[in-house]
């Protein structure tokens, strides 16, 4: 997921001459310098308060000649720089190298797995020092500490912390990576979303490249895969998963893996697997209690300078109760408004933005696209085979699922399924009675098809 305005290309660049003695190549190689420089520039115009609070945070990222990029720390934070900065930028590369740069801001919330260098300066900022540990989340943390602390010297192999959406399982993970990049620059560490190593086994192996994704995967010092229960189901992806692991296991190399439920609740994760990610150290995070939500608030409030008092803090808290997300989407609202309308932060200033902020983390709808991607990777097939007129047994069964799928999770009618696959309603509902028959007389296929369903609605 890329947050970015406007898409990075390159262009040509007709106002070379108004370069100083540094050329394109060194301003090129010399981003981080250009950006201060920039930003210097725009500091002057605007007042110290929201330079702070807006600028600091930006990390730069690279410079292509055409298009200079920064890392945001938030969706929000994008918005900002977009809706009232952006002039200021603009004007500042100019006078500073003479032509024209197209900004482009990449979100630590919307990362995109192939801007591989992008997404590890994002990542970075996922640390111990800004986790907050409390009751619900103490023993994970002192599980990934003492990973942490003791590699490359291997602990407990493999880490597996599971939780709820939104309870900050990536980041005590990533808070693993980069301490141990920190302290081991020189070792080769890999973070990659489950749904992305999905991808890349199936694309691999339809393009007879998988001698070289193994390498990728299996030369590693620790390899960590977010969300784990994406493979489920997915036969191929399983049996290459198993087989890294072992590759990894076997040469004592970490692996850190995520889960949104405990490892033997994913039903169709091979045994195999199950009785390999089990034999390590699997620790739970639950949603934060009182105490931590509160700390969560404070720390955010401090690290943003945004005042609250006690009394707001605790109705925060007491409102939003499940979600860390939330709970810190709720104070960078707050010192947004703070900061530009100058209102003061009342209990219905409060009130309006916790409905804000429930509002924007609602979980996007489940499209029928998704959906049919999802049974698609899971029965080795594509969305086009299964929307077309090939009647073989892996396509019709896929097709059948689908049909079943969207049906239970949309809760569309057949006459409205059936314009997505070009059919009427009586073949959806016959599709949908075949599939029904399915799931009672074999166990193990519906066990595939509530996965399906689960991997779809925890997105």
């Amino acid at each position: 997921m890329r947050c970015y305005i406007g898409r990075p290309r390159r262009e040509t660049i007709p106002y070379f001459h108004a370069l100083s003695e540094k050329g394109v190549s060194n301003l090129v190689q010399d981003h981080k310098d250009l950006w201060e420089a920039v930003s210097a520039g725009c500091k002057e115009k605007m007042s110290n308060v929201a330079y702070s609070v807006w600028f600091s945070t930006l990390i730069p990222v690279s410079f292509d000649g055409a298009v200079f990029t920064v890392t945001a720390p938030s969706r929000m934070h994008k918005n900002v720089i977009e809706q009232n900065y952006l002039p200021f930028i603009d004007e500042a590369f100019l006078d500073k190298v003479g032509f024209p740069v197209k900004l482009t801001i990449l979100c630590a919330d919307e990362m995109e797995s192939e801007s591989a260098p992008v997404v590890e300066d994002i990542l970075s900022t996922y640390t111990f020092q800004n986790y907050v540990m409390g009751e619900s989340n103490h023993f994970a943390y002192a599980a990934s500490m003492a990973v942490a602390e003791n590699f490359p010297v291997i602990k407990y192999n493999p880490l597996v912390i599971y939780g709820n959406s939104g309870v900050g399982k990536t980041h005590l993970a990533l808070a693993i990576l980069n301490a141990i990049r920190a302290k081991h620059p020189e070792l080769k560490l890999l973070y990659m979303r489950t749904e992305e190593f999905t991808n890349e086994v199936i694309t691999s192996i339809h393009e007879s490249r998988m001698p070289e994704l193994r390498d990728k995967l299996r030369s590693v010092d620790l390899l960590l895969l977010d969300d784990i229960h994406f493979i489920a189901g997915k036969e191929a992806v399983q049996e290459e998963f198993f087989n890294t692991f072992n590759a990894l296991y076997q040469d004592n190399k970490q692996i850190i893996v995520t889960c949104d439920r405990p490892i033997r609740d994913v039903k169709t994760l091979e045994e195999r697997i199950q009785s390999r990610l089990t034999q390590g150290l699997p620790v739970d995070i639950q949603p934060p209690d009182f105490e931590t939500r509160v700390g969560i608030i404070r720390r955010n409030a401090k690290l943003l300078g945004v005042k609250l008092d006690d009394d707001t803090i605790y109705y925060i808290a007491d409102q939003i109760k499940q979600n860390v997300r939330q709970l810190e989407g709720v104070v960078k609202k707050l010192h947004a408004i703070s900061v530009f309308d100058s209102t003061e932060i009342n209990r219905a200033v409060v009130n309006n933005v916790i409905r804000d902020i429930r509002n924007d983390y609602q979980p996007e709808p489940i499209t029928v696209e998704k959906i049919l991607e999802e049974v698609a990777r899971t029965y080795q097939t594509t969305p086009e085979e299964i929307t077309s007129k090939v009647q073989n047994a892996r396509a019709s069964k896929a097709r059948q699922i689908s049909m079943y799928v969207i049906r239970e999770i949309t809760q569309m009618p057949m006459k409205k399924i059936g314009e997505y696959f070009d059919r009427d309603h009586s073949t959806v509902h016959y599709a949908v009675t075949k599939a029904e028959a399915l799931l009672k007389r074999v166990p193990r296929e519906k066990e595939m098809v509530d996965d399906i369903i689960k991997n779809l609605q925890s997105r």
